[in-house]
């Protein structure tokens, strides 16, 4: 009997199947404002929204123009979605004729000027947000920090840890959640190959750059990779050269805070010649590889919800992993919430099945084959016979890898619907066309759509918003989602008002504690 046997065996009980229908999960969707002829919107975040700076509901990411819609946890489906769907539904009404763009990757954006900052107000934190960012633009171009994606927070209740291992106690919760990421990076390609949805984008986004990618014309005038299913997640997206030579382990909390408190303090030759104050003009944080923890990309991050100026390492080294964070999920255009129930369950599946295989310990050899993987996935993941490395120097054919993987996922539906029919298994037989045909993955049907149509994507964000505004409130109220942005107004400002000190203090402060 293998270890996921084994350990699916142990959940075969009452007590670990209502574990296992207990999982909680949040989602953050981010997505740009368009204006109705297609371009980007560069007025302030709307007034109505209230502060992006302390709305619960409602941020900004990079810029004032990419909105962050955020939920809170839940361990219903339906609640998760239906919290989503009345933020946007609030949202819409309040952009006026402006659209949210529903694709990953922006639309045309003529100048790296033309997108502008976040801005947070003058509270010291909300300053540092913004300088953070205007750091962001000079390391990488606006352009590229204009991408959207989809977060998907995801815990596992205590029941279930108690059926597993035998306990639930925070250490063994925090090396489960381990065990779950490094699984997560074997495997990560799966999750470009069935739900990466940017094969095409905007000759505009290179800015005239060279690439190493041989791009093909649509009529449209965009540019596609004919068998890329995620150039969001490719070297043309959320990359860092100078990240490349971080090595961050997954073995523990222990290893994982040391070697972030490491590379977050390891200086650059590269950003520290862009200047850090300039004429008494702050251009960056500092002149570091990363200018603080959150610039470390990672497809998953473990998550430990942190305290009022805490640091996300420091929160993880008080209490240990409270959940993870998946960033590879690009925003689904088919759907108006960036995302829908079917990817939901499978992402259970997924992330499940990480947990009850067998998961040796990440090494370097490790992170070099799961990133070997990743990026062919996503630069070549429709490709009819590719294969894929397994290690051992074996190779497998993707679509054999996945049905391995699919094998396992069905029968864990099987515990979680009690039987052969319910919401797993309906998640299960939605997808399936995808798990042995390419195109009719999202990136196949993205693919078809823009060669088909020459402009899809604005018609398909006007649909999306007339849908979400006639769609009723379901788990929120208007009154709600009204009172919370006046209550972020008056915190913001409370922030303002009380802060003592001057920023280069709070920002000094700041840097002498990381």
């Amino acid at each position: 009997m293998t270890d996921f046997e084994q350990n699916l065996n142990r959940l075969d009980t009452p007590e670990g199947v209502a574990a296992m229908r207990s999982l909680v999960r949040g989602i953050e969707r981010e997505a740009l404002r368009m204006l109705p002829q297609g371009t980007l919107a560069r007025d302030p975040h709307p007034a109505p929204l209230g502060s992006a700076l302390t709305n619960r509901w409602i941020t900004t990411d990079f810029s004032e123009s990419l909105l962050e819609l955020i939920t809170g946890v839940h361990s219903d489906v339906d609640g998760l979605l239906n919290e989503l769907g009345d933020v946007h539904h609030f949202v819409m009404d309040n952009l006026g004729d402006q659209v949210l763009w529903p694709q990953s990757m922006p639309c045309h954006i003529d100048h790296q000027e033309d997108v502008p900052i976040a801005q947070y107000g003058r509270s010291h934190v909300g300053q540092m947000k913004t300088l953070y960012r205007e750091g962001l633009k000079r390391r990488y171009g606006a352009k590229m920090q204009s991408i959207a994606g989809v977060h998907f927070n995801f815990s596992l209740p205590d029941g279930l840890w108690q059926q597993l291992k035998g306990d639930a106690s925070q250490e063994t919760k925090s090396s489960g959640y381990f065990h779950l990421i490094r699984n997560f990076r074997h495997q990560s390609w799966i999750l470009p190959y069935l739900f990466g949805a940017s094969p095409v984008l905007c000759p505009s986004f290179l800015d005239g750059k060279q690439t190493n990618f041989e791009f093909e014309t649509l009529p449209s005038g965009k540019l596609s990779l004919p068998y890329a299913t995620s150039l969001r997640m490719s070297d043309l997206g959320y990359t860092n050269s100078e990240q490349s030579s971080l090595q961050i382990r997954y073995n523990s909390v222990e290893e994982y805070v040391s070697d972030l408190k490491r590379a977050i303090r390891l200086p650059s030759e590269r950003f520290a010649k862009l200047g850090v104050v300039n004429d008494g003009e702050r251009l960056q944080l500092n002149g570091n590889i990363l200018q603080i923890e959150n610039e470390l990309y990672s497809p998953i991050r473990p998550k430990r919800t942190t305290l009022s100026g805490e640091t996300p390492s420091d929160a993880l080294a008080r209490d240990g992993v409270e959940y993870i964070e998946v960033r590879t999920l690009d925003v689904n255009p088919f759907a108006p919430l960036g995302i829908d129930e079917t990817q939901i369950r499978l992402l259970d599946l997924f992330l499940l099945d990480c947990v009850l295989l067998p998961s040796p310990c990440w090494t370097e050899a490790c992170q070099q084959q799961s990133q070997h993987n990743f990026d062919l996935v996503v630069s070549e993941g429709r490709r009819p016979g590719l294969k894929l490395d397994r290690g051992c120097n074996t190779k497998i054919e993707l679509s054999a890898w996945l049905a391995e993987n699919v094998d396992r996922w069905q029968r864990i539906a099987q515990l979680l619907d009690g039987g052969s029919n319910g919401p797993y298994h309906q998640a299960l037989a939605a997808w399936r066309p995808a798990f042995s045909d390419s195109e009719q993955t999202l990136s196949g049907k993205v693919m078809a759509l823009y060669q088909a149509q020459q402009h899809p994507m604005m018609a398909m964000a006007q649909r999306h918003k007339q849908g979400m505004i006639q769609t009723p409130y379901r788990q929120l109220s208007e009154a709600r989602l009204v009172e919370e942005a006046a209550r972020s107004v008056d915190a913001q400002a409370k922030l303002e008002a009380e802060q003592s000190g001057s920023f280069d203090e709070y920002l000094q402060a700041y840097m002498d504690s990381i």
